[in-house]
C-alpha cells in the first residue's frame, strides 16, 4: 500500500505545463502541499486555484531557476510559507535538438543553464531542508526526483548537447544518492520516452519535422503517465528506494 503524503511539502519546478503540472496535481491529490515553481505566473495561478478548489494547498512561486539567487529564494519561500520541504521534483527543462555542426550556441547555453544548472541550484538549496525533514514525522524520509529522458541513456545524431545534459543528470543523481541515502533522503531518476508535452515545441522548424517523422504512428505517453511514476516513487515506504525508472511508449523502440 502506498503511503499518502499528508503533512508533507513538495516543490515542483517547471510546474506550469506538461509533466510538472501533472505531477504537482497528483502530489496534491496524495496530500502534499505543493510549491509551484516556473516563470509563467498565470498558468501557475490557474493550477493553484484548481488544487485549492479540490481542498489542497498550493503556493505560486514565479521564478527563473537558472539564476541561483532565484532558485534559492524559491526554496526558502517554500519553507517559510509552507513550513518544511520533503520532496523536490526537478522537472524544468528544455530540449533544443539539432546537429552540432553549425548549431546556434545560445541553444546549448539555454539547455545547460536550465537542465543542469537550474537543477543543481535547486537541489543544493533544498538539501538542508530535505535532510531535516527526513528525520521528522510524518514520514521520516525525503525525496529528490530528477526528471531526465531516454536521452540520458541513448545518444542520437542531432541530440548531442541535450544528451550531454541528461547523461549528466544521471551521473549527478547516482552520486548524490550514495551521499545521502543513509540519511533517508532518496534520489531517483525518471527517464521518459516520447511524451505529449510542450517540450518539442521549442525546437527549430526543420528539427520539428524530423521529430514528427521519427515518432509517426507511435502513441506517445501522456504527462499523467510520468506523474504516476513519480507518485509511485515518492509514496513508497521509507524502506524502499526507487533509484531509476525508464518509461517508454509501448511502440517506441529506442
Amino acid at each position: 500500500m502506498a503511503d499518502r503524503l499528508d503533512g508533507t511539502v513538495a516543490l515542483v519546478t517547471g510546474a506550469s505545463s506538461g509533466i510538472g503540472e501533472a505531477t504537482a496535481r497528483r502530489l496534491a491529490i496524495e496530500g502534499a502541499a505543493v510549491a509551484l515553481v516556473a516563470r509563467r505566473r498565470d498558468r501557475l495561478e490557474a493550477l493553484a486555484s484548481e488544487i485549492m478548489s479540490a481542498g489542497g494547498r498550493a503556493l505560486v512561486i514565479d521564478s527563473d531557476i537558472t539564476e541561483q539567487a532565484q532558485a534559492v529564494a524559491a526554496v526558502e519561500r517554500t519553507v517559510s510559507d509552507l513550513g518544511r520541504l520533503d520532496t523536490v521534483i526537478n522537472n524544468a527543462g528544455v530540449m533544443l535538438l539539432g546537429p552540432v555542426v553549425g548549431a546556434p550556441v545560445d541553444e546549448w547555453e539555454r539547455m545547460i543553464a536550465l537542465n543542469v544548472q537550474g537543477l543543481l541550484y535547486t537541489t543544493h538549496a533544498a538539501l538542508p531542508h530535505l535532510l531535516d525533514a527526513a528525520q521528522r514525522e510524518p514520514r521520516r524520509v525525503a525525496d529528490v526526483v530528477n526528471v531526465s529522458s531516454v536521452a540520458g541513456r541513448v545518444t542520437r545524431v542531432g541530440s548531442g548537447v541535450y544528451n550531454l545534459t541528461k547523461f549528466g543528470i544521471g551521473a549527478f543523481s547516482d552520486s548524490l544518492r550514495q551521499e545521502v541515502n543513509t540519511r533517508h533522503v532518496r534520489v531517483s531518476l525518471v527517464e521518459p520516452g516520447a511524451t505529449s508535452t510542450e517540450l518539442a515545441s521549442h525546437v527549430r522548424p526543420e528539427v520539428m519535422a524530423q521529430l514528427a517523422k521519427r515518432f509517426e504512428g507511435i502513441e506517445r505517453l501522456l504527462a499523467d503517465d510520468i506523474a504516476d511514476a513519480i507518485a509511485y516513487i515518492v509514496t513508497s515506504n521509507r524502506r524502499v528506494a526507487i533509484n531509476e525508472i525508464l518509461v517508454r511508449p509501448t511502440e517506441q523502440e529506442g
